[in-house]
């Protein structure tokens, strides 16, 4: 604890030269020297303060299945990760270097919607628009600091564990605005709740954060489903306490995971990488060595979603060498009975967007 202290009052400085940047980047924005495009369809940004890990992509799934059967919908991401650039079109038959890790996710889980990926988002929705041109929606996965487009409805998240209220500008913490910038959100999530989580745990959060009056705010937790082979989806198996573990991860905060895991096998072996690291062979090889390293004969691996996708790049030399990989597919739950209040917020904004 205490060197972190020492390291933030190090790299302050730095901190503060940053926060100045961006708040000049958004004075300018809020004086409109610099424009920001608005379009005629409404646009729903999935965001946050922080660098990763507050549960963007299931969240913005959870849109995708609340919303695909009454409107045609897309999502638009930068497609953090891949090799390629500019505008694209991702297909399920894509891989994660090509398209990102997230983007392909949704692909794979809703075909029937559009996903795109771009690094210029106001770019990229008039090519969307042009492919389909009875696109209702747009899906802004991480566009919260995307300020060159005007989003009509902004989703903030935040972990509950590791709240923006605690953190710090980069690169002293995780923060890529100042705190402040959560008053453009209209609905804020804590993320990655306890599911247990109490009415006192609530309050004591929502006295922290001090939201506007014009602000709504939500607690979400993640709900686990049985794991499914990473080749063989149709493969499943159920975590018991006769089971040792090896978890894969690229992700970041990987805690929640661990956390769920730990109490329902018998042993948890962690390897962690960075978030949307890019498996490599040598990457393959140290997995192989730690799963062999665990002494037992009933023993598997544990990834994520987006986990997965990365190692698919390496198919044929996973299935060579027999590595039991199975994947820990997630959703998400609101707490407090309040689904389908969160719901209805969604679908008012929709009904009532106006040009």
């Amino acid at each position: 604890m205490q060197n972190d202290i020492i390291t933030r009052l190090i790299l302050s400085p730095i901190s503060f030269l940053y926060g100045m940047g961006v708040s000049l980047r958004n004075f300018l924005y809020k004086i409109e020297l610099l424009k920001s495009v608005r379009f005629d369809i409404p646009i729903i940004c999935v965001g946050n303060l922080s660098v990763g890990g507050s549960g963007k992509t299931p969240h913005t799934e959870y849109l995708i299945r609340l919303l695909r059967e009454y409107i045609k919908i897309g999502t638009l991401s930068r497609g953090y990760g891949r090799k390629t650039r500019g505008f694209k079109l991702v297909h399920p038959h894509d891989t994660a270097d090509k398209a990102g890790d997230e983007p392909l996710q949704f692909k794979k889980k809703f075909p029937g919607i559009m996903v795109a990926v771009a690094e210029e988002r106001t770019m990229a929705i008039p090519q969307m628009l042009m492919i389909e041109p009875d696109l209702e929606t747009v899906l802004l996965d991480d566009g919260y600091q995307h300020r060159a487009l005007t989003t009509g409805f902004n989703i903030l998240l935040t972990e509950y564990e590791f709240p923006f209220m605690t953190d710090y500008l980069l690169p002293s913490g995780r923060l890529r605005e100042w705190r402040s910038a959560y008053k453009r959100a209209n609905i804020i999530i804590a993320s990655k709740c306890p599911p247990d989580l109490t009415e006192a745990d609530r309050n004591a959060f929502l006295q922290a954060l001090q939201p506007y009056s014009y602000q709504t705010v939500y607690f979400s937790a993640y709900e686990y489903f049985q794991p499914y082979h990473i080749f063989q989806n149709q493969l499943q198996l159920e975590l018991s306490e006769d089971v040792d573990v090896l978890m894969v991860c690229g992700i970041a905060r990987p805690q929640y995971l661990e956390a769920y895991l730990r109490p329902r096998v018998r042993s948890l072996t962690t390897l962690t990488f960075g978030d949307h690291h890019l498996f490599e062979k040598p990457d393959i090889g140290k997995i192989r060595k730690s799963f062999e390293d665990i002494p037992s004969n009933n023993k598997i691996i544990i990834t994520t979603e987006k986990d997965a996708l990365r190692l698919e790049l390496h198919k044929a030399h996973l299935e060579e060498h027999g590595l039991p990989i199975y994947v820990l597919p997630i959703r998400v739950n609101f707490l407090f009975n309040e689904q389908e209040k969160f719901d209805q917020q969604v679908k008012d904004y929709l009904l009532d967007f106006k040009v």
